[in-house]
């Protein structure tokens, strides 16, 4: 397992950082390395894009239904 360092961390990110690894009981290193998997397995924007792209959308509503229903809202304010 690599051992990774952060250089100049101001003082007020890492007392924040360890009231946050505090309240979910952990200590620093196991919340930092929480929260490293968690931004790690996070699908990129393109990913994201990417599946909605390949959705099936044809049980959705039409174009001109979505317009009339955001009319109905903004006629009704």
């Amino acid at each position: 397992m690599a051992t990774v360092e952060i250089p100049d961390v101001p003082e007020a990110i890492v007392s924040a950082l360890e009231a946050q690894a505090l309240a979910e009981g952990l200590t620093l290193s196991a919340y930092l390395r929480a929260e490293l998997e968690r931004l790690a397995t996070r699908p990129s924007n393109a990913e994201i894009f990417q599946r909605i792209a390949q959705r099936d959308r044809s049980g959705g509503p039409t174009t001109d239904e979505i317009v009339e229903q955001i009319r109905r809202v903004r006629d009704a304010s």
